[in-house]
């Protein structure tokens, strides 16, 4: 058994400091990234696994006996195989988060430093192909985190958020990407208008999704190599400073009588479009 080669403790005691970090993750949730001083939570194998593919960045694993060999082996076979893996009984690890835990397993992260994901870390340069998911005011919680996963899915070399953008390592955001908020590089905007005429200067033209009768239809879109698709917020679509800058926009049609669809399917089929 893997899991016996790790370092893995046995918790029994809610008040244990060592499970410190995962101690009311609800109420610190509520707080924004500021409730906990550079760091994040995943939740679920699946994120916990791609947090492990980084050295450095898991602190620690809390896990339900149930889930002890899995994650042992992840913790084995990563780049920190010294990574404390803590082991308490289900309903503990739940008192000690706050929350229903069905999955069974949470890690500890250092947070990435957004400051140092500039349009230069994270764009393909000049005189390459790029693809660019722009994200205006997207702040769903399950939006989020589905847009980095489609990300993921089509090849996005980066997405690009505006200031007003829910953060995508929030830990149920993270857990609907399925860990690929920390795959594909993200930028966030600080003057979001003067960052898509940045895009622009680049040589990357900004295709906006709209549900304008007077915006193309998609299936008409032929594209160059260096594009953004610009999605919008659900209910209000792309904000009058994107639209400003959008070179063109595109629509999905659909059947009459249908309102919109949600903005995660809309980027995946405009995504899906864009990659063929």
């Amino acid at each position: 058994m893997t899991s016996s080669a790790v370092n893995w403790q046995r918790i029994e005691d809610p008040d244990d400091p060592r499970i410190e970090d995962y101690r009311d993750i609800r109420e610190k949730d509520l707080l924004g990234k500021g409730g906990r001083a550079g760091l994040f939570i995943g939740e679920a194998v699946l994120v916990v696994e791609v947090m492990l593919e980084r050295p450095g960045m898991t602190r620690s694993v809390l896990v339900s006996e149930a889930q002890l060999e899995r994650v042992g082996d992840l913790v084995a076979k990563s780049p920190s195989p010294e990574t404390p893996i803590y082991v308490a009984d289900q309903k503990l690890i739940e008192s000690i988060a706050g929350f229903d835990i069905h999955r069974g397993v949470l890690a500890c992260g250092n947070r990435p430093a957004e400051d140092a994901c500039t349009l230069d870390a994270v764009l393909p340069p000049p005189g390459r192909p790029a693809r660019v998911l722009v994200c205006d005011r997207i702040n769903n919680i399950d939006n989020i985190g589905l847009l980095f996963r489609n990300a993921a899915a089509f090849g996005v070399d980066c997405v690009i958020l505006s200031p007003d953008c829910h953060d995508p390592l929030y830990r149920k955001s993270l857990r609907v990407s399925i860990g690929h908020a920390l795959r594909v590089p993200y930028h966030r905007a600080r003057d979001w208008e003067e960052t898509l005429v940045e895009l622009k200067r680049r040589g990357i033209e900004v295709i906006g999704t709209s549900l304008d009768p007077t915006a193309r239809p998609l299936k008409e879109l032929e594209a160059g190599n260096r594009i953004a698709l610009a999605v919008g917020s659900e209910f209000e679509g792309l904000g009058a400073g994107s639209l400003r800058q959008c070179d063109r926009l595109v629509r999905i049609p659909m059947a009459p009588g249908t309102d919109s669809l949600n903005v995660g399917v809309a980027a995946a089929v405009c995504l899906h479009h864009l990659s063929a």
